[in-house]
């Protein structure tokens, strides 16, 4: 079983609670968060293994690396699986470009592969739903493969099953920008397919019939009911916030939200900060995170030494002109907005941790369990807490199988 490190939680106590109410509510939770089987499907920690010697199996300070995700944090913050999300920058949509990235998304997969079974004792990688509970019995944590961006895909819809037999589980359609398969919801130039493409019509249907989840973090409004309307199995949204609670156009309308509901798919709640709650204004931030931007090319087309430099660069910034960061509360208000427009059974939690992630009272892996304390303090029966934390997401991981045609 898990072993739990909550002393981050005495820090977050409602002052109005007495002692023995503090304790007595402590323990509820960490047995709650315990009982259940925790998922985190969005974290882009590949980054920080791929051409790498970050070891996975040593606990690192997220104040000093800037790094939020470890096997020992993940077993301090009670977090038994993990979708390792393989990121690609959207670059130039040619046949070089294609190639490059397809060639960069299995290298990436295979540093994952390493990294993880490096640790054999701390961890595995899981390919089904069912994996994840049997890693969990042996006091491991679990670790799934997402793709993000089927800018990897090329034009060849073959691709889709090689990357599932490489473990990959679902496909992110699209990044920041607009790419072959749809629209992205933050190009600057706007729409260019006005939602998906011929090509991303073809994908979606292959995406069902191999059984691999359709990602829709990212892709515009248009895309997203495009792919409700021609998907025949629940889709999700790995790491996505509501726009109601937070006017950002990379998060989803109420009208989005019933309707993948309405899909029988879930809504993996984002912990990035600038998706999570409306920020105060900081014009020095901004204009250096701009400049920062604009140096490297937005990130696009980088040789490997000018990657490293910009990732340097933008973590410094960061350091210079600190965001004030959302709390673990207002991450609850966001579920609790999803619940009430969709539904308990539609919402769950996809941190994007090492993709920009992080709040001031989970900052990194290590204190996931504040979250299940907040959903406690709001009246969060257990059954519930179940549901987010993984329930409700592996109902959909099993449904998209069972839907396939190879995999039924």
């Amino acid at each position: 079983m898990k072993i739990l490190f909550f002393s981050s939680f005495l820090l977050i106590f409602f002052a109005a609670f007495k002692p023995e109410q503090k304790g007595t509510l402590a323990r509820r939770s960490a047995h709650i968060h315990d009982a259940v089987l925790t998922i985190d499907t969005h974290s882009d920690t590949p980054l920080n293994i791929y051409r790498s010697d970050f070891n996975l199996a040593e606990r690192h300070d997220a104040k000093e690396t800037g790094t939020k995700v470890d096997f020992p944090r993940m077993k301090e913050g009670g977090l038994d699986a993990q979708f390792f999300a393989v990121f690609l920058a959207q670059g130039k949509r040619t046949e070089e470009g294609h190639s490059n990235a397809n060639k960069q998304a299995f290298e990436i997969i295979d540093a994952v592969y390493k990294s993880v079974e490096a640790a054999p004792e701390l961890a595995q990688i899981a390919f089904l739903p069912a994996d994840a509970y049997a890693i969990e019995k042996m006091g491991k944590r679990a670790i799934y493969i997402g793709l993000e961006n089927g800018y990897a895909l090329g034009h060849d819809l073959t691709m889709i099953e090689k990357f599932w037999q490489r473990g990959v589980r679902y496909i992110t359609l699209c990044h920041v920008l607009n790419n072959d398969i749809c629209d992205s919801s933050t190009d600057k130039f706007g729409a260019e397919h006005n939602g998906l493409s011929q090509f991303g019509v073809n994908v979606v249907k292959e995406m069902n019939r191999i059984g691999m989840m359709i990602d829709v973090s990212h892709i515009s409004d248009s895309s997203l009911f495009d792919v409700l309307r021609i998907s025949k199995v629940p889709i999700i949204a790995s790491h996505s916030c509501s726009r109601a609670m937070c006017d950002n156009s990379r998060n989803l309308t109420d009208d989005e939200l019933k309707a993948i509901a309405k899909n029988g798919g879930v809504i993996q709640m984002c912990l990035l900060t600038d998706y999570v709650k409306t920020q105060e204004l900081n014009p020095a931030r901004d204009s250096a995170r701009t400049a920062t931007r604009l140096k490297y090319n937005n990130f696009e087309g980088l040789t490997e030494e000018q990657v490293k430099a910009g990732r340097k660069e933008w973590r410094e910034v960061s350091k210079k002109y600190p965001q004030k960061l959302a709390s673990v509360a207002d991450v609850v208000d966001q579920i609790d907005h999803i619940v009430k427009i969709a539904g308990i059974d539609y919402v769950g939690i996809g941190t994007d941790f090492d993709g920009g992630g992080a709040i001031a009272d989970c900052f990194d892996v290590s204190e996931m369990g504040n979250i299940t304390l907040e959903l406690l303090k709001r009246g969060y029966k257990e059954d519930e807490i179940r549901k987010i934390w993984g329930g409700n997401f592996m109902r959909v991981f099993k449904a998209v199988l069972k839907g396939s045609e190879i995999h039924s």
